[in-house]
């Protein structure tokens, strides 16, 4: 018996089968993988997933793949940080950094992408894509070369300089658009159409490569010794991550593997790409698109395709949601590297200064186990920090010159 029962629709609850296709036909709503959790909970346990490999696959039981052969560059099982230091700084004494740098790519994106083309490959596709703003580039160029696929990835014009390399070292054909994120996704979305033997892991396989979001989820978990946390903070660009940490913890439960689970789950933007957070403080569900700016361009989605839906899982969780400004994403990526010595990108400013500014606010209790999600290393944007920094000493090659500059005695 297959653990897949097929696609449902999120709105209409119309099904479908297995295949690579993400809107309803009779809705136009988006479709996910439906399992069958009774069997998933009679074929897993703690056990079990403590024989598994130390990547995302240890939880192959909870992913919508069937076969054997895996594209793996070993993303996954990344550490959880107790944040002593930060943790200090803001008041809370079991405060857990989820430090998915740690990646083959240097981010959260190898976990979906992992999965993406894995699926791909079942589904007998020879050629993958994406539409990114810039490290879903990196995790699907450097998976495809792995696994030895045509590769195209699509990327605003004004990405990052450190992206773009992180891209072409692996060597896909690589598109500049001159656009925003929102308008090179609509291009993609043509592309589609257009080229249907193509897999493009963020349209036609986006029922499959969201879910491997959902191993931030099933790793903190297991990493807290199998206790869901009191809280997450998870950075908003599409919403996807967000929804799928939810929906990870309570699948959690469904197979028997926690007994309950009452995370709060808490939103991160940026105040240039915020629409999750605007449609949440204004006690709304209507997320209304914006045109991005700012500098954390990861996170730069005007219109988020899981938006609705973030603000829900936001809501219903008894979470909260907050921006923040381009100087106090740069002041928070400071702080996490002078306390926890960690490079973050800037969506892991936004985290962290998101988790800064909720702290302050009283929204998380003292003892509460809070988790933050790091979702990309900080090599990739240095820019955002360069200027902002201490100067180096300038010395000459004796001890005098360096106490001088060091005013030491």
């Amino acid at each position: 018996m297959s653990r897949l029962r097929g696609l449902k629709c999120r709105e209409c609850g119309e099904t479908y089968p297995i295949s690579p296709t993400n809107v309803c036909e009779y809705c136009f709503g988006p479709l996910e993988v439906d399992y069958d959790y009774d069997l998933i909970r009679s074929l897993i346990s703690r056990e079990r997933l403590a024989d598994g490999p130390p990547t995302i696959w240890r939880y192959k039981d909870l992913l919508p793949v069937e076969g054997d052969r895996l594209v793996d560059l070993k993303a996954g099982y990344t550490p959880l940080l107790h944040a002593k230091r930060l943790g200090a700084r803001l008041g809370l004494n079991n405060l857990y950094l989820k430090n998915d740098t740690a990646n083959p790519t240097w981010s959260f994106k190898d976990r979906v992408v992992t999965v993406a083309l894995t699926k791909a490959i079942e589904f007998g596709f020879d050629t993958v894509a994406c539409a990114s703003t810039g490290n879903l580039a990196n995790a699907v160029a450097a998976h495809a070369a792995h696994a030895g696929l045509k590769c195209y990835v699509f990327i605003p014009s004004d990405l990052e300089p450190a992206k773009v390399t992180a891209a072409l070292v692996y060597g896909p054909n690589l598109v500049r658009v001159r656009g925003n994120y929102d308008e090179v996704n609509r291009l993609c979305s043509e592309i589609s159409d257009r080229y249907p033997s193509w897999a493009i892991v963020n349209i036609n396989l986006r029922p499959f490569y969201s879910e491997g979001s959902k191993t931030l989820a099933y790793e903190v978990v297991e990493q807290l010794g199998w206790r869901a946390p009191d809280q997450v903070v998870v950075p908003i660009a599409s919403g996807s991550l967000l929804t799928k940490v939810h929906k990870g913890l309570n699948e959690l439960v469904k197979v028997g593997l926690i007994d309950r689970q009452a995370t709060k789950i808490n939103g991160a933007q940026a105040d240039g790409c915020s629409p999750v957070t605007t449609a949440f403080k204004e006690g709304t569900d209507n997320v209304k698109p914006v045109r991005p700016s700012g500098i954390a361009k990861s996170l730069a989605i005007g219109n988020p395709a899981d938006g609705y839906y973030a603000v829900r899982t936001i809501r219903d969780t008894g979470g909260g949601a907050e921006s923040v400004s381009d100087d106090e994403i740069v002041a928070a990526i400071r702080l996490l590297g002078e306390t926890e010595g960690l490079f973050t990108e800037t969506a892991g400013g936004v985290t962290v200064g998101v988790l800064k500014k909720l702290a302050e606010a009283g929204k998380f209790g003292g003892d509460e186990t809070v988790v933050a999600y790091i979702t990309g290393c900080g090599l990739k944007t240095q820019e955002a920090v360069t200027g902002s920094l201490r100067e180096p000493y300038a010395i000459e090659p004796n001890i005098a010159s360096f106490q001088a500059a060091a005013n030491l005695s």
